[in-house]
């Protein structure tokens, strides 16, 4: 009886700790109704890094394997990619140019949330440097955040932030 006791506290200990432990902060909604962000799936960082690891190979076949054939993209600059196979032709335009775009990750956070129908979304935020020439050809770089969504073990959709490096 009393190991059965300890063991029921110990587990009760372990839950409640583990549950407080995972809320990393939280969405307020355009009604002002907040929900948890919980910590995320650390493996979504290894896909992410296949991932540069492809756009730095220009293996755009595993790129393509990696994305969900609902693909979104949001690049900085307002235009919206969707599908898979338009993300596929925009890098290989991309690729073909002499931007030679290179992306370094620099750190990276595995988090979940609810949307607006309480449906639990996989997300992975992460800075990235990407170094490219520009139109003049001048070697340049940008710091990137990516808001990742995860559909499974596929990428469905990406948000691009972007700033300047700063000026030395």
């Amino acid at each position: 009886m009393k190991n059965n006791i300890v063991f029921l506290l110990a587990t009760f200990f372990l839950f409640a700790c583990q549950n407080k432990s995972e809320i990393i902060g939280s969405t307020i909604n355009s009604e002002g109704i907040s929900s948890e962000i919980l910590v995320g799936k650390i493996e979504h960082q290894k896909i992410w890094i296949d991932y540069i690891d492809a756009h730095n190979n220009r293996d755009l076949k595993k790129i393509a394997e990696i994305n969900s054939d609902k693909w979104q993209g949001y690049p900085p600059n307002g235009t919206v990619i969707e599908g898979n196979e338009a993300h596929i032709k925009f890098l290989e335009e991309w690729f073909n140019s002499q931007a030679n775009p290179k992306w370094t990750v620099k750190w990276m956070i595995a988090n979940k949330g609810e949307d607006e129908n309480g449906v639990l979304q996989d997300w992975l935020t992460s800075g990235n440097d990407i170094k490219f020439k520009d139109e003049q050809g001048n070697e340049t770089v940008e710091h990137h955040i990516h808001d990742i969504m995860f559909e499974g073990e596929n990428i469905k959709k990406i948000y691009v932030y972007s700033r300047p490096k700063p000026q030395e």
